[in-house]
């Protein structure tokens, strides 16, 4: 199977639709980068290099410090598919991303969508 195109995209070039999705809805910058944070483990100098460095979506995921083991717990629908039923890990990897920048823009409190667990 041909891989997908969208693996080649920088992260840089995909970055500023995710802040301005939020930011059309009233939320801010930094709730996307607290989002992206929290779902890679990048510190914030991290993320900002990252984006500085223009790398490709393959390598931003590959090359992320620490997945956020409560990831798996992110469902629900994005472009019409369900992120719990994509195969390819890559791609799940950044549709988890989509649907929390996603959940964000929809008004979503951040303690719901970081998955923090109720006291």
């Amino acid at each position: 199977m041909d891989e997908h195109r969208v693996y080649q995209y920088s992260f840089a070039s995909v970055y500023p639709h995710y802040v301005a999705k939020a930011e059309r809805k009233g939320r801010t910058k930094a709730e996307v980068d607290a989002i992206i944070r929290w779902l890679t483990g990048y510190s914030q100098q991290q993320l900002d290099a990252q984006i500085a460095a223009k790398v490709d979506l393959r390598a931003f995921f590959g090359d992320a410090p620490a997945m956020n083991a409560a990831r798996d717990r992110i469902t629900g629908v994005i472009c019409g598919i369900r992120v719990e039923e994509i195969a390819e890990p890559l791609m799940r990897e950044i549709r988890y991303l989509d649907k929390l920048i996603d959940e964000l823009a929809k008004g979503k409190a951040m303690e719901k969508i970081l998955r923090t667990p109720a006291p």
